[in-house]
C-alpha cells in the first residue's frame, strides 16, 4: 500500500467533510475521485500530503512513498526563470551533480594528482549516468512540447504566462519527478484538446499511482480503472471507470431503494401487530418480542437524492431569419501572427456549432469576431431578429459587484419569479445563505457561474458560449446540456470538454490552415471522419501503388512501390543467371503480398488505437500498441528487403 485512510473522520468546524472513511491506495492504480462541487475532494487530497489532520482515525503513508499533488493553489508561485528551468527543478540531484563535476574538473586541471579529488569526480559521473543524468534536458522539453508549448517558448520567463500554461509548466515539473503517487486536481482545466490527448497516453504508461479530480467524462473514462466518490460525507468505491459507476450507481440505488421500502413494509406490519396485541394478556409476549425485534433492526437508509434535478429553461422571444451571421472575406491578425485569412462562415437558424482546435488557433478570437467584440477585416453580417448573447469569462466586469446574487439575477429582466431564479442558481451551485452574498466577495470561479447564469436566463436567440463548463461539476454539465440540447435557438460554442461537445454539437468548426473549416455532423462522428482520413494518408505513404499491366485486373491490396521488371526475350541468356532471376523475381512476389498485408494490418490497429475503447482497457491497449509497432517494424523490415532485391533484379537483367 503506498498511503490511504484508515476510519478518518474530517471536520471543517460544525461541517463534517468525511466520516470513518477508509481508503487504501495500491501500487499502479488509477483512480477517479468524484463528487459534487464543495463536497470537499480537495480536502481529501491535502489529507494526503498533510496539509490537513484528520479530526479521528490515521491517514497512511509509507516512508519511501513520494506524492506530487498539482493543484489550484500554486498559481501563487512566480518567478523570473524560463519555463524550461522551473520544469527541471524536478531534477534537483541531477542539477546539482552538474554543478559538482563542473567544479571537481576545475580543481582536477589544477592537480591532476589528486586522487580524492578524482574519486569524487568519478563517483558524480557515475551517479550521473546511474540517474540517467545526460538525458534530463530532453525529457523536459518532450514533456513540456507534450504540453502544448513551443520550442520558442522553452526560455520564455514563467510569469510572462497566463494561469492556465503556469499549471501545465507545474504539471509537466511532477510528471518529470515520477513520484509514486500523483495527486491531480482538475489537471485538463485550461488544456485543449491535443493536451489533453497527450496527458492521456503519457498517464496510461505512467509506472505510479494516480488520483484524478475532474468533471471531464471522456477523460475519466479512459484513464481511470476505479472510481471513489464522496457522497453524503461517505466514501463509495466502484471498480471501473466512469461509464461503469453510471451504471453501477443507479443499480446500487434502486437496490437500495427496494430494500428500504422492502424494510418499511416489515416494520409497519409489525408495529401494526404490537398495536393491535400489546393489550391482549394472550399475546402480550408475542408482541414484547416484536417490539424487541424491531428496537434490534438495522434500519436501511431512504435513498436521498443530495441535490434535485432542477431542469434548466431557455426561453426564446422572437424567431430569427434563416441566416443568423455571416463572416465575408474575414482576416485578423496579431502582429505576426494571423488567425483566420480571408475565410468565410455562415451560422443558420437550428445550427448547434461547437469551435475546436488547439491552443493559440484563435477559437475564442472568432467567438470574439462574429460576437462584434473583435475588429477584423472583413465584414460581419448580422441576420434578421437576431437578438445575441455573449458568455466569456473576461467579460465579468459587466456584473454589478455591490449588487447579491439574486439582486444580479433579478436585474436581467427575465420577469421569472425569486422562486425561479434561486432554483436557477441551485444549479450553478449556489444554495442557501449563498443568494444574499455580494458579487465582489465571490472567487473568480464563482463569478464566471454567476455570469454564465445571466446569459441561461436572457431571451437570447443566439448564444456564444466561451468554455461554459468551466467551475462546474458533473452534475450541473448535465442540466447544461440538457437545457442546450432542448433550446429553440442556436449557439456557437467553444470548449475542451468533449463530452459536453459530443452531447450538444451538430455542426463542428476547426480552424485549419488560417480558415474555418466546416463539419456537418456530430463530434463523435468529426472524430471517426478525422481518423479515417488519418488512417487513409498512412496507408498511402506506407504502400504507394503501381499500375499493373493492363490484362490484369485490378487488386484491393496496395500495391509495393515498384513492379519487377521482365527479362528481355532478346538477349543471350545464361543458365545460372536465368535460374537467379526467377529466384529474384519469385521473392520479389512474395515480398509484394507480404508488404500488402502488412499494410493493411497496420492500418487495422492504427484504427484500433484511435477507438476511445482500447484506451479503457489497459491491457488491450497495451496489446494493441506492442503488436503495432512489431507490424511497423515489419512492414519497415520487408520494405528494405524489398529494395534490395529489386536492385538484385536490375543487376541480373543488366548482365543477361
Amino acid at each position: 500500500m503506498l498511503a490511504g485512510l484508515q476510519n478518518v473522520t474530517f471536520e471543517f468546524g460544525a461541517r463534517t467533510i468525511v466520516r470513518d472513511a477508509t481508503w487504501h491506495i495500491q501500487p499502479n492504480e488509477r483512480i477517479g475521485l468524484i463528487g459534487y462541487n464543495g463536497t470537499g475532494k480537495s480536502t481529501l487530497l491535502k489529507l494526503f500530503v498533510g496539509d490537513y489532520l484528520p479530526s479521528e482515525g490515521t491517514v497512511e503513508r509509507s516512508r519511501t512513498t513520494t506524492i506530487a499533488y498539482l493543484h489550484q493553489d500554486l498559481l501563487s508561485f512566480d518567478t523570473n526563470g524560463s519555463i524550461l528551468d522551473v520544469a527541471m527543478t524536478a531534477f534537483a540531484r541531477v542539477l546539482q551533480l552538474e554543478k559538482d563535476i563542473e567544479e571537481l574538473g576545475k580543481k582536477l586541471e589544477q592537480n591532476p594528482e589528486d586522487e580524492a579529488i578524482l574519486h569524487q569526480y568519478s563517483d558524480a559521473l557515475h551517479e550521473m549516468d546511474t540517474l540517467d543524468g545526460y538525458s534530463i534536458h530532453h525529457k523536459t522539453e518532450e514533456i513540456l512540447q507534450g504540453l502544448g508549448f513551443s520550442n520558442a517558448d522553452l526560455q520564455r520567463p514563467f510569469r510572462e504566462f497566463s494561469g492556465g500554461w503556469r499549471m501545465r509548466v507545474l504539471l509537466a515539473k511532477m510528471i518529470l519527478q515520477q513520484p509514486d503517487l500523483l495527486l491531480l486536481d482538475e489537471p485538463t482545466n485550461h488544456m485543449d484538446l491535443p493536451s489533453i490527448e497527450w496527458l492521456e497516453k503519457y498517464l496510461q504508461h505512467y509506472q505510479g499511482s494516480v488520483i484524478i479530480v475532474s468533471h471531464d467524462k471522456y477523460f475519466l473514462d479512459r484513464m481511470v480503472t476505479k472510481i471513489v466518490e464522496l457522497y453524503q460525507k461517505e466514501l463509495h468505491i466502484y471498480k471501473g471507470n466512469y461509464s461503469y459507476y453510471e451504471t453501477e450507481k443507479a443499480l446500487r440505488v434502486e437496490l437500495q431503494q427496494q430494500a428500504y421500502e422492502n424494510q418499511q413494509d416489515y416494520i409497519r406490519q409489525q408495529e401494526r401487530f404490537i398495536e393491535r396485541f400489546k393489550a391482549k394478556a394472550s399475546k402480550a409476549a408475542a408482541a414484547q418480542s416484536a417490539m424487541k425485534r424491531l428496537e434490534k433492526i438495522d434500519r436501511i437508509e431512504d435513498v436521498e437524492i443530495e441535490r434535485p434535478n432542477i431542469k434548466i429553461n431557455f426561453r426564446v422571444d422572437k424567431t430569427p431569419g434563416r441566416v443568423l451571421a455571416t463572416l465575408q472575406h474575414a482576416t485578423k491578425n496579431f502582429g505576426d501572427l494571423t488567425i483566420v485569412k480571408d475565410t468565410f462562415a455562415e451560422i443558420n437558424r437550428g445550427d448547434k456549432i461547437a469551435l475546436i482546435g488547439a491552443n493559440g488557433k484563435g477559437k475564442s478570437t472568432v467567438l470574439r469576431m462574429i460576437a462584434g467584440a473583435e475588429p477584423f477585416e472583413g465584414e460581419r453580417v448580422w441576420g434578421h431578429n437576431v437578438d445575441e448573447s455573449f458568455y466569456a469569462q473576461h467579460q465579468l466586469e459587466a456584473l454589478d459587484v455591490n449588487n447579491t446574487l439574486l439582486e444580479e439575477m433579478q436585474a436581467c429582466g427575465s420577469q421569472k419569479t425569486d422562486l425561479e431564479l434561486r432554483a436557477l442558481l441551485g444549479c450553478f451551485l449556489f444554495s442557501g445563505d449563498d443568494i444574499d452574498k455580494k458579487i465582489k466577495v465571490l472567487s473568480g470561479g464563482e463569478k464566471a457561474r454567476i455570469a454564465l447564469a445571466k446569459t441561461i436566463v436572457s431571451k437570447a436567440n443566439f448564444l456564444l458560449l466561451d468554455e461554459p463548463t468551466n467551475h462546474l461539476d458533473m452534475h450541473s454539465c448535465d442540466l447544461l446540456i440538457d437545457a442546450l440540447n432542448k433550446y429553440e435557438g442556436s449557439f456557437l460554442l467553444v470548449s475542451h470538454d468533449r463530452y459536453f461537445i459530443s452531447k450538444t454539437a451538430n455542426k463542428i468548426w476547426e480552424i485549419d490552415d488560417h480558415q474555418i473549416r466546416e463539419f456537418k455532423g456530430t463530434y463523435t462522428e468529426w472524430v471517426d471522419w478525422k481518423e479515417r482520413n488519418l488512417a487513409a494518408k498512412a496507408k498511402q505513404q506506407t504502400a504507394p501503388a503501381t499500375p499493373a499491366p493492363a490484362a490484369a485486373p485490378a487488386k484491393a491490396t496496395p500495391a509495393p512501390v515498384k513492379a519487377a521488371p521482365a527479362p528481355t526475350p532478346s538477349a543471350p541468356i545464361n543458365k545460372e543467371q536465368k535460374k537467379e532471376l526467377q529466384k529474384q523475381q519469385r521473392i520479389f512476389k512474395e515480398l509484394e503480398d507480404k508488404i500488402a498485408t502488412l499494410s493493411e494490418q497496420r492500418t487495422r490497429l492504427e484504427a484500433s488505437l484511435a477507438d476511445p475503447s482500447t484506451y479503457s482497457d489497459r491491457n488491450k491497449f497495451v496489446q494493441a500498441e506492442t503488436e503495432y509497432k512489431k507490424t511497423s517494424e515489419a512492414l519497415e523490415k520487408a520494405n528494405k528487403e524489398y529494395e534490395q532485391v529489386f536492385e538484385k533484379i536490375m543487376e541480373l537483367e543488366k548482365n543477361q
